[in-house]
Formats: C-alpha cells, structure tokens, sequence
C-alpha cells in the first residue's frame, strides 16, 4: 500500500481497512486477505453463477444509490489527496468529478496515459473533461508493447499492462505529494475476467467505486443527477481488447482496429467494437443498432470503409455488443 507521506497527520487505510470494508466485516487479518484474493481471482475462472451468488454477501450490493454515494464520498475523504487514473470514460469521469467537488481541485490529479493502444479521440476527450472540471491534469507515457508478456497477448496480458501503469501512477504520487492512486474500477467488474486487478491489490491502488459498491448502472444515474455528459458514453475497453488470445500484439494492428472503429464513430454508432481475427473484421455493435445493417447501401459503405484499415473481409457478429467477448472462449 503506498503510504501518504509523514507531512500529514492521516494515514491511508491499510489493504485490511479497505477489504474489510468491501465485504462488511469489521476487520480482516493477513489470512482473510488472501482468501478474498484467491475468490477474486477465482470468480474470474468459474461460471458467472458462482459469482452472483458471492455477491449477495457483498452488503454495498445491496446498497441504495444514496448510500452508496456517501460511501464513496467517505472512501475519497480518507484518501485525503488522491492521484485518478484517468481515461475520461463513464467511470473514471464519475470518480474525478466526486473526487474534485469532496476533496477540492487542489487536492485531485488527473493522469492519463498516452499509449497505442489508446486511441488519440479518447485522449482528447480526457484532456476536455479535465479542463472542464478544473482539476490539474497530467499525462505519460506507457509502451506496453515493449513488455513481451503483454504483446504475446495472454489470457492475464492486463496484468502486465496495469503493473506498468500503476508503477508509474505510483511514482508520480510520490514525486508531487498525493497520499493514494486510484482507478476507475466498478462492482460491475467483479463478474469479469480482470487479471489487472491482481495488479491493484499487489500495488495498493484503491478502487473507491469498487469499494463503495457502484455498478455501472448506478454510476451512469449519478452521472446523469449531476449533469455529466459522460453518463450515457457507451463502454470503453483499451485497443488490446480486440485481440483473441495468444495472437500477438502489435502497433499495426492496434491502427487497423483504431482506422476501424473510426469509421463506425463516424457512422455514428454509440456502443460498438471492432474484433480483429486476421484479415476478418469482426464488427459489433448494440443490438438496438443492428437494424442499420438492414440498408444494403450504407452496409456496403461501412465494408469499404473497414476494407481500407487493411482488412479483407468484413463481418457482422448477430449477437451484438457485450462486454469481453474475447473472454467468451477463455472461460469455456
């Protein structure tokens, strides 16, 4: 756990304080830490069933939306002056905004990664939010592709991506004098295969939405309360996520898929993904937007288009957008 520095008189809540806190009890050893690891690990490997049935024990499940809210205001006030990882996307943007008008601008800092395997829209837009709401924002560099592990692209490929990043997040908290590094993760996330939070809990990096029990839905509603533009952004996962596993990685594919992506933006679809199998181009898109391929002429138009990212064949996957379809084969 990175330690907030000996200047203030608030220490950060030890990793005990924050799972004790995510699974309602009063208070966790070093034993229960590790057996709350090991069902967060294993929740990723098991049937979606197993893990709906853990969270009924969750109490902030159970949780109303007030409640939650309070908490994560509680959650932020420990952390007293707060490093964001920042992507500008539903939920970071939710987090930063909370952090901001609770703990002042003063004592929130954006930071955002530049990297391949984010595409330069989404980096506009965060440096848009930022400046918006106030808050000092930083950005750095991240070359995941030079981390072989990662570029291999593993079923655990986020744990070496988030490693490297939250490394640096680190070191960028200690250097300007913030307590704690946090991230954007949600309860939601809880039910998918996340090996980058096994990256967080080694490094201390506090997931306050997470830990205030926020699903996606709930923090598309605040967003909504308090007058976010982001709240109906439809989902974004980083470039990588395109790939099937244990097919490599590399900066021209990550351009393909980002050339792609722009063109259904540019359609303008809200949810969508683009997969890349080879020379195929698996397209998705939100059930309630396929019927748009139903136009034989602008279906025709979408397929030149993807064709000159560099694709052969351009294809509609019928069951729509849902969120880690790649994991879909994983899991099996």
């Amino acid at each position: 756990m990175y330690q907030q520095n000996a200047s203030s008189d608030r220490a950060a809540p030890s990793p005990a304080d924050v799972y004790a806190r995510i699974f309602g009890f009063d208070h966790l050893t070093s034993f229960d830490i590790g057996i709350v690891l090991l069902l967060e690990l294993t929740c990723d490997r098991v049937t979606s069933n197993f893990c709906d049935v853990l969270s009924q024990f969750v109490p902030e499940f159970r949780m109303d939306l007030s409640e939650k809210r309070l908490e994560l205001e509680q959650v932020l006030r420990d952390l007293s002056k707060v490093v964001i990882a920042f992507s500008g996307g539903v939920d970071s943007t939710f987090l930063l905004k909370t952090a901001a008008d609770v703990l002042g601008t003063e004592n929130v800092l954006a930071v955002t990664a530049r990297s391949a395997t984010y595409p330069t829209s989404e980096l506009e837009e965060a440096r848009r939010i930022a400046r918006s709401f106030g808050v000092p924002h930083d950005e750095i560099d991240s070359d995941e592709l030079q981390i072989e592990q990662f570029a291999q692209n593993p079923p655990n490929r986020c744990y070496y991506c988030k490693k490297e990043l939250f490394s640096k997040l680190l070191d960028v908290a200690h250097q300007k004098g913030y307590h704690a590094v946090a991230d954007g993760t949600n309860a939601d996330d809880a039910h998918d295969h996340r090996p980058g939070r096994k990256a967080a809990a080694e490094l201390g990096i506090r997931s306050p939405l997470l830990e205030a029990g926020l699903t996606k839905d709930d923090i598309r509603a605040l967003s909504r309360e308090i007058g976010l533009t982001t709240w109906d952004k439809g989902s974004f996962a980083c470039l990588a996520s395109r790939f099937p596993y244990g097919n490599s990685i590399t900066e021209e594919k990550l351009r393909q898929v980002a050339q792609a992506e722009d063109v259904l933006r540019d359609a303008g679809f809200r949810q969508f993904r683009v997969r890349h199998h080879g020379p195929v181009a698996r397209i998705e898109v939100a059930p309630e937007e396929m019927a748009r391929f139903h136009d034989e002429r602008f279906a025709a138009q979408i397929v030149r288009a993807v064709k000159k990212a560099g694709y052969a064949y351009v294809t509609l996957d019928l069951e729509g957008y849902r969120t880690g379809s790649m994991n879909e084969t994983y899991q099996r």
